[in-house]
């Protein structure tokens, strides 16, 4: 199933999903050691563009996919960045087109071996596959209670669909056609109102499930988040949250 390909979900993905992707192509930048930016770069699953954009830092040309037309249909038009619908497991191009192939928050949603086969097919010989993400830690720092609100309210009234961690080894990367070049860490923290958390956390998989796969109104969930986070801020305007996440890279054998 696709949580993200209804219209209300898509629409609330410009709004509330932070734009940290800079961070991590620098980071990108610096492990691969790109000194020029590359010719073609496809980011997979890139929602409404943010991931795709942010790759121009290090390619001339960017190819933004995703299967859900409507959030393809949001994303922002941007000189040599192009956007197409189309499955992760059945990509839309000749092979060895890409130097580099990013997906970001996505990879646990697909069928891991049908998506790295097309991968290398439209990978150039000794090109990169990038696998990263950006996790909500749910810690807050100006107040520790968050998290145990977090844990007790938020994650039993919107328990996360069932998903696939990405994870690589040496021994099964090459199996699947790569070779692992080694994996790093990073963190980010996100400064957020109480509106501006609501407008995030209703675009969580939890929520979106929730919503539009269930019985809840968006405005319902909207005010039952509310009405948890007001006390957590108390009398700060904003406060700031936690993030941090794997990214994998892989080269094509």
């Amino acid at each position: 199933m696709n949580f993200f390909s209804s219209k209300s979900a898509a629409q609330r993905y410009p709004k509330g999903r932070p734009y940290f992707h800079p961070i991590v192509i620098e980071q990108i930048k610096s492990f691969l050691s790109i000194a020029a930016p590359l010719a073609r770069a496809l980011d997979v699953g890139c929602g409404t563009g943010l991931s795709a954009v942010a790759l121009k830092e290090i390619a001339r040309r960017v190819v933004g996919l995703d299967a859900s037309f409507e959030m393809v249909a949001l994303a922002e038009s941007e000189a040599h960045v192009k956007y197409l619908v189309a499955n992760a497991e059945q990509l839309p191009f000749a092979g060895d087109e890409f130097e580099l192939l990013t997906i970001s928050s996505a990879f646990h949603w697909l069928d891991r071996e049908r998506f790295l086969r097309e991968a290398g097919r439209v990978l150039r010989p000794g090109g990169w596959l990038i696998v990263y993400d950006n996790y909500f830690s749910a810690r807050m720092e100006e107040n520790t209670e968050f998290r145990i609100w977090f844990r007790e309210n938020y994650l039993k009234k919107y328990p996360p669909p069932p998903r696939t961690w990405p994870a690589f080894a040496a021994d099964d990367s090459e199996n699947e056609g790569f070779h692992l070049l080694g994996n790093e860490q990073y963190q980010n923290s996100i400064s957020f109102s109480v509106e501006g958390l609501v407008d995030y956390l209703v675009t969580q998989s939890n929520v979106i499930a929730a919503v539009e796969c269930g019985n809840e109104e968006i405005g319902e969930a909207r005010r039952w988040l509310t009405e948890g986070l007001k006390p957590l801020f108390g009398e700060m305007e904003t406060t700031t949250l936690l993030f941090s996440g794997p990214i994998w890279y892989l080269e094509k054998l």
